[in-house]
């Protein structure tokens, strides 16, 4: 495995070289057996990985950031920020998702067995709430992560037509939290419901200076359409998530990936796209971070490596310089 490891890190050192000023490549977390011989050096389990696996994740030449998932399930405790901090080099940046109880205009809870209604739905009274965001999110990581703290994904999770506001309504909320959230972070939105994906979205954004995700997940338009009602210049940097291939299925999708230590299913177009939108950010200046989950192809690091090959080979015919 570590000499696995040794050639896996041959591979990708000259590709980082090449790659354009202020592009992050990470996967959306670290925790995977399956990565023994390509981020790993030798086999070991989730807890010791999750644990400190970021200490050998982040010598890797091209993950320089990671996405710390957990955060939106519960709060991270200031101990585990601390080990974390003490795994990574200076200026190392995390892609932190807030919290579901935040995030989520709705609780769903599963309906009883004879109850033939489905799933019960209850609205969120903290959907969006800037006291609960800080008190679970933004004070933890700007006490005990600060020199690590990068991006916050405001991930908007699915909830259907039935149960979701209508536009302007979840334009002002946004609006408003956007007005509110604490200063010292950086925000990035990322939607799950494509009928709010407007030109009016786009200048509720543009208005606060904050990044839209483009996502590669199953009920959303590929990163390229996204990019055309959301302008990749038009925030301070620029996020992109690449978690599931559109119309299909999570779980099984990850049941025919595992473990994850190669590339299943390649995705030509998706890769074009997110190849030209962070060749446009880079030509304008504007830092990027790519974020990458197994489910997207099969293997997060082997997907982020052909990435940024491409990129590389990409930026290089531009000239490989900012306009």
């Amino acid at each position: 495995m570590a000499r696995a490891l040794e050639q896996e890190h041959a591979l990708a050192r000259p590709i980082a070289e090449r790659l354009p000023p202020g592009l992050r490549f990470g996967t959306s977390t670290w925790s995977f057996p399956g990565w023994a011989g390509i981020v790993y050096s030798r086999a070991r389990s989730v807890k010791e990985l999750a644990h400190d696996g970021l200490l050998e994740y982040a010598q890797h030449p091209l993950l320089t950031t990671v996405g710390i998932d957990r955060s939106f399930y519960a709060p991270v405790p200031d101990g585990d920020y601390l080990r974390y901090a003490r795994q990574l080099p200076p200026g190392f940046q995390c892609v932190s998702k807030a919290p579901h109880a935040v995030m989520s205009q709705v609780f769903m809870a599963p309906g009883l067995p004879e109850d033939e209604r489905g799933p019960t739905v209850t609205p969120n009274p903290d959907f969006l709430s800037v006291e609960v965001f800080e008190a679970m999110h933004a004070r933890p990581l700007l006490g005990s992560f600060r020199e690590h703290a990068g991006p916050v994904l405001l991930e908007m999770p699915p909830v259907g037509a039935a149960n979701r506001l209508p536009l302007p309504a979840f334009l002002d909320r946004l609006d408003r939290f956007l007005s509110e959230a604490p200063r010292g972070l950086r925000y990035a939105v990322e939607l799950r419901e494509r009928a709010y994906l407007t030109p009016a979205y786009a200048e509720v954004l543009r208005a606060h200076g904050v990044a839209h995700a483009y996502s590669y997940w199953r009920s959303m338009p590929l990163p390229g359409a996204q990019a055309e009602t959301v302008p990749v210049t038009q925030a301070p940097f620029v996020l992109v998530r690449l978690s599931l291939k559109p119309g299909r299925a999570y779980e099984a999708d990850k049941a025919r990936f595992a473990p994850f230590n190669r590339i299943v299913e390649p995705d030509p177009r998706m890769r074009a796209e997110v190849v030209e939108i962070v060749c446009a950010a880079a030509a304008a200046g504007i830092p990027a971070f790519v974020l990458v989950n197994n489910k997207a192809e099969g293997s997060s690091p082997l997907t982020v490596r052909a990435l940024a090959e491409q990129v590389a080979e990409a930026w290089a015919a531009r000239g490989g310089q900012a306009e």
